[in-house]
């Protein structure tokens, strides 16, 4: 018999039992992408108008897109220098009446400290919304990213540790409520076929992408045990060259090594060394959020934000993919020297 159920099928249903199960969490929900996995969060957990949403200062765009999207405002908070994760120590001045949520981002692939922002969050009343696009697999003290927040959103954009073969998304929770809600925000508001309970979007993870991500995320562990043992191989052959800061990651936390990144004043010389070389690189993120004319009315300057404006100056995503060997390092690191 042809089955023709390309949208909302068997292969998607699989697909989530099995990212839930791979992620520690009770539901996952597929959707069409990562920004609107954070979008379909916020939205189901009344995060709108008149609200404000902490965020990284030092992120990718998407993650203040959200906020904006349910017509919340983003406040944005700086990162450590030595993690690029949200710094928990300066997230509680940042909370006034009017926060509603945290959006921590693990960057990069390393885990953010979730105790702290999960004991602020309790303090304050407020709901965590983890941004997981990045950080398939890792852990914050032994416990999954994407497991903590009361809903997380993550990315299998083709380029991630998990890609799908186009855009794709979910959200991962344990509130059965939370779920039950987003799936029906993904699918016009409907549970069932024209019927709408309340209005919704066509954010939807189709049949194909499901399929394929279901056959990827059985490598996904052997492919992050190969992007950190590369990762090694890095910073081994990097120790000893002058004026590049290597990636550090915090005890508590393990990286999966979405990027591999250092720092370097001589960024945009070392940049064009590379290239030169036939080796590419690339920069997460030229421009802070801050900085971007899409939010020039939130009303910052130039050296509101310091970290996360010396962060663009001087960060470079080295190559780093599953299946490359010691000669590619050793080359690499040979035109940084």
């Amino acid at each position: 018999m042809l089955r023709t159920g390309f949208i909302l099928g068997n292969e998607l249903r699989k697909f989530e039992t099995e990212y839930a199960r791979y992620n520690h969490t009770r539901y996952a929900i597929g959707v069409s992408n990562g920004l609107d996995a954070l979008t379909l969060s916020l939205r189901a957990l009344g995060i709108g108008p008149g609200d404000e949403v902490i965020v990284p200062s030092h992120t990718f765009i998407a993650t203040l897109l959200a906020v904006t999207h349910v017509g919340a405002t983003p406040v944005l908070v700086e990162p450590r220098m030595e993690t690029y994760n949200i710094n928990p120590d300066l997230i509680e001045r940042a909370i006034t009446k009017r926060t509603k949520a945290i959006i921590p981002v693990h960057l990069y692939g390393q885990a953010c400290e979730m105790d702290s922002i999960m004991r602020i969050a309790k303090a304050h009343n407020l709901f965590v919304v983890e941004d997981n696009a990045q950080a398939h697999g890792a852990l914050w003290n032994r416990k999954m990213t994407g497991s903590w927040g009361h809903a997380n959103a993550t990315s299998f954009y083709p380029g991630k540790n998990l890609g799908a073969l186009g855009d794709g998304g979910a959200v991962t929770t344990d509130d059965e409520g939370l779920a039950e809600h987003i799936a029906m925000l993904r699918n016009y508001g409907s549970k069932e076929k024209y019927y709408n309970e309340v209005p919704g979007y066509n954010n939807r993870l189709d049949e194909l992408q499901a399929a394929f991500l279901r056959v990827k995320l059985r490598y996904l562990d052997e492919w992050t045990r190969q992007r950190q043992e590369i990762a090694c191989w890095y910073n081994n052959a990097l120790q000893s060259v002058t004026g590049i800061t290597l990636p550090y990651t915090h005890p508590q936390a393990t990286h999966s090594y979405h990027l591999y990144v250092i720092r370097t004043a001589k960024r945009d010389a070392v940049q064009d060394r590379l290239r030169q070389k036939g080796i590419g690189t690339m920069i997460h993120y030229p421009v802070p959020p801050h900085l971007q004319k899409a939010y020039r009315y939130l009303g910052h300057k130039p050296g509101d934000f310091p970290i996360a404006e010396e962060l663009a100056k001087t960060v470079l995503s080295l190559p780093l993919w599953p299946g490359m060997n010691r000669n590619m390092i050793k080359a690499t690191a040979e035109h940084l020297g």
